[in-house]
């Protein structure tokens, strides 16, 4: 997986993904950006809310179950570790929180219903966002 971004004018720049899809990233007026594309924590949403979905449609496909349509609305702020009930950080620290609301449509029975909430948490992102991720950085002055 290959993924290039270069910087363009002001906090702008273009993305692109595997030399096929090109998009841009920018910043609010109000942190001094110009607005003409998702800020980095909106991309980062997205890619959670795709794979997710993905996941889903994937799965329900697989089993033959009659999921017609998933939505997924996410949340993203840092709140205080000691405002978190299952997080390890010492009081004081901040924590990123993320909250999904997740609707299947269908007429899905209990039981795929509650598979189906399962296997949102499993989707690749989820888990990696999740997971310790290392970023190696390499100059190429």
């Amino acid at each position: 997986m290959r993924l290039t971004a270069h910087s363009r004018n002001n906090l702008q720049l273009e993305i692109n993904a595997r030399d096929i899809h090109h998009w841009i990233a920018d910043e609010p007026v109000a942190d001094g950006g110009d607005e003409a594309g998702p800020n980095p924590y909106d991309l980062l949403l997205g890619s959670l809310a795709a794979c997710t979905i993905i996941t889903l449609q994937m799965y329900a496909k697989r089993k033959g179950w009659p999921l017609e349509k998933a939505e997924v609305g996410l949340d993203y702020r840092k709140i205080d570790a000691a405002a978190c009930e299952d997080c390890t950080s010492p009081p004081g620290s901040k924590v990123d929180l993320i909250e999904m609301s997740l609707t299947l449509h269908g007429p899905l029975d209990d039981d795929q219903r509650a598979r189906l909430y399962e296997i949102a948490k499993r989707c690749p992102v989820h888990r990696t966002l999740l997971s310790e991720t290392k970023i190696r950085l390499v100059h190429h002055d």
